[in-house]
């Protein structure tokens, strides 16, 4: 590193100085938090025409190109009914367990694609973000954004699903929006954490799917959530109810699943707090966390 001490022998100024005095600023430098968001708020377009872009792209390759977006969470819940619902039968005196599982696997793959995808955010864009300077966070909430689109497409197949399965069209399913929006901002925090620990780990990615599996198991994805009470001590029952992929994923099934209402972990109104806490608090602090590194991004 360049000693800014050293005065310039013409001026009697340090490099600091002399930088001071003609505006320089160092390259990449982090700027304060306040000015980082308003910067990122300028760079809105570019990350949704990005993330519509990226969308359209990822599946191009393939044959079925786009419905791959809906095949693969419906493969995912007839390989889990088959297992869950089939062979060990955990449905057992519980209603539409098919809407029940459905619900489950769209809303907690949201969040699995987005944190997954995550890790990659700035290693898998080392050149855009070498060649060009902007706020790196709009990376992490591209991934996010991207997913999301995904997921809209699965709720039209999956309010299919629901209304085949017996559940009635109710004004409850109004509440999805703001649900879906409050696991958007999570996700986006929390797609932010992992940007930038994928960024220092890049090994990360490669446990990921180890870690995402076993919070699958612990998100009440593929059996009745009243299963935690039976078989958990109480204070360990209480600690699953705070998961956040749990709470967002009751929240879908108290909006769409009428014949689930009596089987919700904790009562509708608990779980909108626990929704509302968890975005603002991964949020704020993803943003925060991510924001503090912005100067490590593409060096090395």
């Amino acid at each position: 590193m360049a000693n800014t001490a050293v005065a310039d022998p013409e001026t009697g100024l340090t490099r600091a100085q002399l930088a001071q005095r003609y505006g320089l600023r160092v390259a990449g430098e982090r700027p304060p938090l306040r000015e980082y968001a308003r910067r990122l708020w300028a760079y809105r377009h570019f990350i949704t025409t990005y993330s519509r872009a990226k969308a359209a792209s990822a599946l191009s390759n393939t044959q079925l190109g786009q419905l791959w977006q809906v095949l693969t969470p419906l493969t995912n819940a007839a390989v889990y009914y088959l297992i869950f619902g089939v062979i060990v039968a955990t449905n057992r005196n519980m209603t539409n367990f098919i809407a029940y599982l459905c619900t489950g696997v769209f809303i907690f793959m949201f969040t699995q694609t987005a944190v997954q995808n995550g890790t990659n955010a700035i290693t898998g864009n080392l050149g855009l973000i070498r060649a060009l300077q902007f706020p790196r966070a709009a990376l992490p909430i591209t991934v996010t954004l991207v997913q999301l689109q995904q997921l809209l497409m699965s709720m039209a197949v999956l309010a299919v699903i629901v209304l085949a399965t017996g559940e009635p069209l109710t004004f409850r399913w109004l509440l999805i929006a703001p649900m879906l929006l409050l696991q958007t901002i999570f996700n986006i925090g929390l797609t932010m954490v992992m940007a930038r620990l994928g960024s220092k780990v890049t090994d990360l990615r490669q446990v990921m799917p180890f870690v995402m599996r076993t919070w699958l198991y612990a998100s009440g994805v593929l059996y009745p959530v009243a299963l935690f009470r039976q078989h958990l001590p109480h204070w360990a029952a209480n600690v699953l109810e705070w998961n956040p992929p749990l709470v967002f994923i009751e929240l879908a099934r108290y909006s769409l699943l009428e014949s689930n209402q009596a089987n919700l972990v904790t009562s509708p109104t608990r779980l909108w707090f626990m929704a509302l806490a968890w975005a603002v608090v991964m949020g704020v602090g993803g943003f925060v966390y991510f924001w503090r590194g912005e100067e490590e991004y593409g060096r090395g």
